[in-house]
């Protein structure tokens, strides 16, 4: 019997909690990551208010200099650590893959100086359209369609880039480019990005509209994952016959695997937590596990160095975090966490190697606590354990804890 009948597992995508042992070993615009701390540095430089996850303990995390503006509690609601992660990288489907049970030991291909010639004249050759050089290196996804879109409405040229995650991303305006020509465009790139040198995480359509100085990205995106190496803890949940829920880019970053009810994409993280409550409402949902990613966090606020922003948005969850406790049910387990560092205030656009934190809340719970310093695979062997299924390559529950 479970000992929580329905368990949701929320991560604010990029909330970092602090430089990992090895962040050394991983750059950002030539910089190690030693000195990154996107929670830290947010609450010491701009303010940090968040005193629903601070209540469930967030400021009791460990660290060596406590977060400036969320104090500890004495007395939490909840349990709370922080994880380190064992896999090399820190991209989005790496975090996931490995907060899941997987071990990703040969890290998926980045392009910072732009993809080959190879690939680019491979695409042409099956689109029949030329593809934009100069677009070809990481970019903001606003700022490449401001840039280029004039350019592809006058051309039809394609604007191919890719960003900090091991990604290939086509913008095209929908007038210009059918979705339907777009689509096939991306998956003939995704059939030629499966191993290396060109090992691929995701082949993303980013289509828009409206004119130049006015463009506007649709809701049309489609993503075109990979699946996971190996049987995950989402797959073996599946198996079982327990239902699995998506929320946001989950279902993409899974490419499908083990999850039976895709709740569909995030227009915001504000319609995200709807979702969320939304699903956690549904009189079928009497037993098993909803995975929702937030990404605003990263996608407008991380990688375009706006820490006030970032904070905003912080403030904007944890205002509505009540919302989502007050949809759980007795025996509902909520958890909190995040997928990789991306620290606002750090040198260049890119994730920054970190511990993610931990937050566990349940009305079950008699006491609270810090959980010991554990990995990102210990949330999926806690949730495995917690219905009865196999673990998946990794992790070590901490289920015991949770009382």
């Amino acid at each position: 019997m479970s000992k929580f009948k329905r368990m949701h597992l929320v991560v604010l995508d990029s909330v970092g909690i602090g430089a990992a042992p090895d962040a050394n070993n991983f750059v950002n615009a030539g910089v190690p990551d030693g000195a990154s701390d996107t929670l830290g540095h947010i609450s010491k430089t701009v303010g940090l208010n968040v005193p629903n996850m601070a209540k469930i303990g967030l400021g009791n995390i460990p660290r060596e200099v406590p977060l400036k503006t969320v104090p500890a509690e004495s007395n939490p609601t909840g349990y709370a650590t922080k994880l380190q992660e064992v896999s090399l990288g820190k991209d989005t489907m790496t975090g996931h893959w490995e907060i899941m049970g997987l071990n990703i030991t040969e890290p998926f291909d980045t392009f910072w100086n732009g993809f080959p010639e190879e690939i680019l004249t491979k695409i042409e050759e099956f689109s029949g359209r030329k593809v934009i050089r100069e677009a070809n290196k990481p970019y903001s996804g606003t700022a490449v369609i401001d840039d280029f879109g004039p350019r592809q409405m006058e051309t039809g040229e394609l604007i191919i880039y890719t960003s900090a995650d091991p990604v290939l991303q086509i913008a095209a305006h929908e007038d210009i480019i059918p979705l339907d020509e777009l689509y096939r465009i991306c998956e003939y790139a995704r059939s030629i990005t499966l191993e290396r040198p060109a090992l691929l995480g995701r082949i993303i359509a980013r289509p828009y509209v409206g004119e130049p100085g006015n463009f506007t990205r649709t809701a049309n995106r489609r993503d075109l994952a990979v699946s996971p190496f190996a049987p995950t803890v989402l797959d073996k949940l599946n198996e079982a016959g327990i239902d699995t829920y998506a929320v946001g880019k989950i279902n993409d970053i899974f490419n499908g695997a083990g999850i039976n009810h895709d709740m569909g994409h995030n227009k915001s993280n504000s319609h995200g937590m709807d979702t969320l409550i939304k699903t956690m409402g549904l009189p079928e949902f009497q037993e098993g596990f909803s995975f929702t990613n937030l990404v605003d966090f990263d996608a407008l606020y991380g990688h375009r160095r706006n820490a006030h922003g970032y904070r905003d948005c912080l403030h904007e969850f944890d205002e509505r975090l009540p919302e989502i406790i007050a949809a759980m049910r007795e025996d509902d387990l909520l958890m909190i966490t995040a997928d990789h560092g991306n620290d606002p205030t750090y040198a260049g656009t890119d994730h920054t190697r970190e511990y993610i934190p931990f937050l566990a809340y349940s009305p079950y719970f008699k006491g609270n606590g810090v959980i010991p310093v554990g990995h990102f695979s210990d949330i999926s062997a806690t949730i495995a354990e917690n219905f009865g299924v196999e673990k998946a390559m990794i992790g070590e529950s901490f289920l015991d804890k949770l009382n």
